[in-house]
């Protein structure tokens, strides 16, 4: 009789045994499934954030590289001699010079929210973050290849029609890693660089014109810069213009 209470205690214990041990299996596996939920999860945030990074958005802060001659855009309060009297616009090997920042912007009375891409074609404003002048051409001739004068115009932001850029691109939207074009909408001339160089005040640095033609001389692709992401608030009636 005690043997077989024995042998029945033992066979219970045994089993009560096997039921934790399949019992903590499954909580293992279990945590092991949430876990993997959770990287994926993750990740697949971080890729999502992460692509929104690969555009050039409104309101962001960038440098422009000419890609066939290496220059950035650059200004200064330096004015032009002839033409249009207007602060300068040049193009400068130096990627470390703070005069080569420049805002992206809606067009004037258009509507550019922040942190939205740049669609392809649409129509922009490029204001020099230093003096606050906006990109601009005109029919004026350029001091050194007779192209057209390329200036910086306007005061806190604020010029005329004649700052206004269409963008080109291939795509739908304005990608970082992507060569651009930018046409200015008044007169649809490209904005260029063909190399020529000015001498002193400004020596070495490139003339920046307008050209009637596309061409290799009118590829530009943002560099450095603070790109703005979209808002993780929910859209309000009213945009915030830039």
């Amino acid at each position: 009789m005690f043997e077989s209470a024995l042998s029945l205690s033992f066979t219970s214990s045994r089993f009560d045994y096997v039921r934790r041990d399949r019992t903590m299996g499954f909580m293992y596996t279990l945590r092991a499934l949430i876990k993997s939920f959770l990287v994926v999860l993750l990740w697949s945030k971080c890729e999502s954030r992460e692509s929104e990074f690969n555009y050039v958005t409104c309101g962001s802060l960038v440098k422009l590289l000419n890609t066939r001659h290496n220059v950035r855009l650059h200004s200064h309060d330096v004015k032009y001699g002839s033409g249009s009297g207007q602060q300068s616009v040049t193009g400068v090997e130096s990627a470390d010079d703070a005069n080569s920042y420049w805002r992206i912007r809606g067009k004037p009375n258009g509507t550019c929210q922040r942190g939205v891409p740049i669609q392809c074609g649409q129509a922009i404003r490029i204001t020099h973050m230093t003096t606050g002048r906006n990109l601009h051409t005109h029919h004026f001739s350029s001091p050194l290849s007779n192209n057209q004068e390329v200036s910086a115009f306007g005061e806190n932001g604020e010029g005329d029609d004649l700052d206004v850029w269409r963008v080109q691109c291939d795509g739908s939207i304005w990608e970082r890693d992507e060569v651009v074009r930018f046409k200015h909408v008044g007169t649809d001339a490209f904005l260029s660089v063909t190399g020529e160089q000015y001498g002193n005040p400004i020596r070495g640095q490139r003339e920046v014109h307008g050209m009637g033609t596309a061409n290799q001389n009118n590829y530009w692709k943002a560099m450095e810069g603070v790109f703005i992401l979209p808002s993780q608030e929910p859209l309000k009636h009213h945009h915030e213009e830039l």
